[in-house]
């Protein structure tokens, strides 16, 4: 992995930042970072391998619910507000 710093960004572990500009780097001091991210082959493979366990069924009705603004209801706030206090205590 090779890490670029630009602008204001001092380092970074997992991200390979580069700027869109195929000027030199001298001749244009107002070129627009842009942040790219590369993932390695075994990484890859790790995702690939755990995709086995996804529902696409009940993955695509979750979508649609939550394209239709039923998905998110006061019950299941309640639910996600209780389980993150649960964390905490």
């Amino acid at each position: 992995m090779e890490i670029r710093p630009t602008s204001n960004v001092s380092s970074t572990s997992a991200a390979n930042l580069q700027t869109n500009n195929t000027a030199s780097r001298t001749e244009s001091s107002n070129s627009i970072p842009v942040d790219q991210v590369d993932i390695s082959i075994e990484a890859q493979s790790i995702t690939q391998a755990n995709t086995g366990d996804i529902r696409a069924d009940r993955v695509a009705e979750i979508r649609t619910q939550i394209a239709s603004g039923q998905y998110d209801t006061p019950e299941k706030m309640e639910v996600a507000v209780a389980r993150l206090f649960d964390e905490f205590a």
